[in-house]
């Protein structure tokens, strides 16, 4: 199968997940309600390792012992986990759902600059700055121009949710220069593992001992983001990549607001402001010049 035509297994496999992550921010927002955003991460990590690590068990698959290979885990979780998943938890206690989504979507256009600073084969096009220019200009319109020049308790969290993306972008190079090679079962085990073992001490130290006595509303979203949002759509997300490509792969990341919108709205009641539907479309046409695939008509002289 070729990177530009995508197979309707593909496109189902794109679509299932990207209603997974869509629904992991409202199923993160309810669990929010009820508990803090340091343990949502750790509830998050440590179900979705101790998953993993039965499937390990159960297919008898060779545990990974190399200290470098577990310095690159232990890295990657800090990166692709333990920063963004804090971070964001913490901007959706005061931000709604669908916003967050669309914040969520600048990881590509980080990812571009990142991948720019340090790979030789990843350098700034003039299509890709214009992407990355028009990409931000889109953000700035989605968290409103008031707020950026404000900072005032509506603009600090969706910082935090944009500083989480930048900390994704990093994951990114960070997998590329030294998880090459690994499973996608023993890589997502591997990183939710060392997160898992980072989170104790940041959550004892923030928001004490867990309580376990949980609505069950509340631990229906704790597992669902855990389980199914977690361990389950990283499976998935290598599967696709397998099948689909990493350039196929960036458009969950066009995917994935609509569908946390349209629950946030039904479930929650939340309503966005125009500026955010205005910032995501802008946004998205900065996602789509990062794609080499979309090809753009030139005007002959």
């Amino acid at each position: 199968m070729t990177q530009t035509h995508l197979s309707t297994r593909a496109w189902g496999a794109l679509a299932l997940l990207a209603i997974i992550w869509g629904g992991s921010f409202l199923a993160i927002r309810t669990a929010l309600d009820e508990i803090g955003p340091i343990t949502s991460v750790f509830y998050r990590t440590s179900i979705a390792a101790t998953l993993l690590w039965i499937i390990i068990l159960i297919k008898r698959d060779p545990i990974p012992k190399s200290p470098a290979l577990w310095i690159g885990l232990g890295g990657m979780g800090l990166l692709n986990n333990v920063i963004p998943f804090c971070l964001m938890a913490w901007g959706q206690v005061y931000i709604e759902t669908g916003l967050t989504s669309i914040l969520n979507a600048t990881t590509a256009v980080f990812g571009v600059l990142v991948a720019a600073l340090f790979f030789a084969d990843e350098q700034l096009t003039r299509r890709k700055t214009l992407g990355v220019v028009i990409g931000f200009c889109g953000v700035a319109v989605a968290i409103g121009p008031s707020n950026l020049i404000s900072f005032d308790v509506n603009s600090t969290p969706q910082l935090a949710v944009i500083a989480g993306t930048f900390s994704y972008a990093f994951a990114g190079a960070w997998a590329r220069l030294r998880l090459q090679g690994l499973s996608a079962l023993h890589a997502s085990t591997g990183m939710l593992t060392c997160s898992s073992l980072m989170m104790v001490p940041i959550m004892l130290w923030s928001e004490g001992i867990p309580d376990l006595s949980l609505s069950a509303t509340t631990w229906a979203g704790v597992l669902y983001f855990a389980i199914v949002a977690t361990a389950g759509a990283y499976l998935l997300y290598y599967k696709i990549l397998a099948m689909a490509g990493s350039g196929n792969l960036l458009l969950v990341t066009l995917l994935i607001p609509p569908v946390a919108i349209v629950l946030g709205n039904a479930v929650r009641g939340e309503t966005l402001q125009t500026t955010a539907y205005f910032g995501f479309a802008i946004l998205a046409l900065g996602l789509v010049l990062l794609d080499p695939r979309v090809k753009i008509p030139r005007r002959k002289i």
